[in-house]
């Protein structure tokens, strides 16, 4: 597949309580890799096999959740086409010049319907991944890839109402197909939304929340299973808060642990699903099956899981 377009979740900004805990547990635990910092309530971060300056922002605010998240587009003349097709769709589009968010060129910015604000940029300065482009073999001098081992920011999952209404802009406008759906079984009412812009089981996805705005997690993908337990004895051995433990999720069929940082916000390290392509039919869940569909190895529906969101 030819990817063109929005290519992935290129940047995601995470409100947090104190920066010197956030930095610990990004940083010194995770093993995310601090590039810049910028202004002092700021941290920036990127993942060990990322080439861009940063991929996390981790900004101190009163309440935890998610700033905003943007997603990459493959050329700046893209920029342009999305802003005039989300204004022509009903949404205010704010255009952001150079240089106003950190080694990143021009960006657009506007609200989704669900409450989250998104942006759009096509350009952010290269710091690679640790390894030359020429020449560069296969993995970076030892302790460039620490902690928990995490290769990249994989997606995020977002909440709020007004879900239907983003799926048919992700789709209609930006060219994204609906991997898999969850819905109430009987009147179908839409739970969840799956959303992929490239190969994988999705690359963002919204749950259906009352209030606008909400923040599920980030996920950080792993190279293998292995990476995944041995995350998960950091976890044990730094004493991180566990939402669910090393599981299978139905919905993607990756292998998952789900944790939250100081601030309260949830993270996912994350492994595996299926290949995706734009013909692969969508899948879908009702909830007769909300235990197999989440996680899939002991069936269990989990209200916490559903609910609970900074």
């Amino acid at each position: 597949m030819a990817i063109r377009g929005l290519l992935r979740v290129g940047e995601v900004c995470v409100r947090v309580f104190d920066i010197d805990d956030a930095r610990r547990h990004y940083g010194e635990r995770m093993g995310l890799i601090e590039t810049y910092q910028g202004d002092p309530d700021k941290l920036y971060y990127k993942v060990a096999d990322e080439h861009d300056w940063y991929s996390l922002v981790l900004q101190k605010a009163e309440a935890p959740g998610v700033e905003y998240f943007a997603f990459r587009t493959y050329e700046d003349a893209e920029i342009d086409h999305f802003a005039a097709a989300l204004t022509e769709y009903g949404l205010a589009v704010e255009h952001v010049e150079p240089g106003v968010y950190p080694k990143s060129g021009r960006r657009i910015r506007f609200t989704l319907p669900s409450g989250h604000v998104m942006h759009i940029y096509a350009d952010k300065e290269k710091i690679g991944n640790g390894m030359p482009t020429r020449n560069p073999g296969t993995i970076p001098d030892e302790g460039y890839i620490r902690g928990f081992r995490c290769v990249r920011l994989d997606h995020v999952l977002l909440g709020g109402p007004n879900i239907v209404e983003n799926r048919d802009i992700f789709t209609g406008i930006f060219g994204f197909t609906v991997s898999e759906e969850l819905v109430t079984q009987g009147d179908e009412t839409r739970l969840a939304v799956f959303l992929s812009c490239s190969n994988k089981p999705h690359d963002v996805a919204f749950i259906l929340q009352p209030d606008g705005s909400r923040f599920h997690h980030v996920s950080f993908l792993l190279d293998s299973v292995n990476d995944l337990f041995h995350a998960g004895d950091l976890i044990g051995k730094y004493e991180i808060p566990v939402d669910v433990s090393v599981n299978r999720h139905g919905v993607t069929r990756g292998a998952t642990i789900y944790f939250f940082d100081p601030s309260g916000n949830r993270n996912e390290v994350f492994t595996g699903g299926y290949v995706h392509y734009p013909d692969t039919p969508t899948l879908t869940w009702d909830t007769s099956q909300l235990g197999k569909a989440t996680f899939s190895q002991d069936n269990m529906p989990r209200e916490s899981f559903l609910n609970v969101l900074t």
